[in-house]
C-alpha cells in the first residue's frame, strides 16, 4: 500500500544546505529529500534501539578458520543468548579467512552482547553489528 507523500518546508543556513548538497552527491542521491528520508529512518532505528524494542541486527564477522575451536565457540556464544538467528551465511575467502553473516532479531542489549563476544574471540579479525529495525 503506497503512503501519501506530504511536502514540508525546512529552512537551514546556507553553508550547512551546500554540505547536505555535497552528501547528496557524494552518496548518489537523486535529491535532497531522498537524504532526508535516509536520515530520519536512521535516526528512528536509532531510537529503536534505544529504547529497547525487538530489533534487527547483521553481524558481520571475518575470522581464521584455522584458529582451533573459534568456529566452536561462536556457535556456542550464538546459542547462549536469547537472540533469534534468522540466517547466517558462511563464505570462504581464501585459504585462511571466512566471512560469516549473522542476522539476529532480539533486544537490543542482548544482540550487542553477542556481538561483543563474539567480536572477542581469538582469531577474529573483524566483527562489525549493523543496526536496522523491522519497522521501517
Amino acid at each position: 500500500m503506497k503512503q501519501e507523500t506530504v511536502r514540508f518546508c525546512v529552512s537551514l543556513p546556507q553553508d550547512l544546505l551546500e554540505e547536505l548538497d555535497k552528501r547528496i552527491i557524494k552518496k548518489g542521491y537523486s535529491s535532497r529529500s531522498e537524504l532526508v528520508r535516509d536520515l530520519i529512518r536512521e535516526l528512528l532505528v536509532e531510537e529503536q534501539w534505544d529504547e529497547g524494542q525487538e530489533v534487527i541486527g547483521v553481524l558481520s564477522i571475518i575470522y581464521d578458520h584455522h584458529q582451533r575451536e573459534l568456529t566452536n565457540k561462536m556457535l556456542d556464544i550464538q546459542h547462549k543468548f536469547y537472540v533469534k538467528i534468522l540466517c547466517s551465511t558462511h563464505i570462504h575467502l581464501d585459504h585462511n579467512n571466512c566471512l560469516e553473516v549473522i542476522v539476529l532479531k532480539g533486544k537490543p542489549e542482548e544482540i550487542e552482547t553477542l556481538s561483543i563476544n563474539i567480536g572477542g574471540l581469538k582469531g577474529v579479525k573483524f566483527a562489525k553489528l549493523t543496526k536496522t529495525a523491522s519497522m521501517l
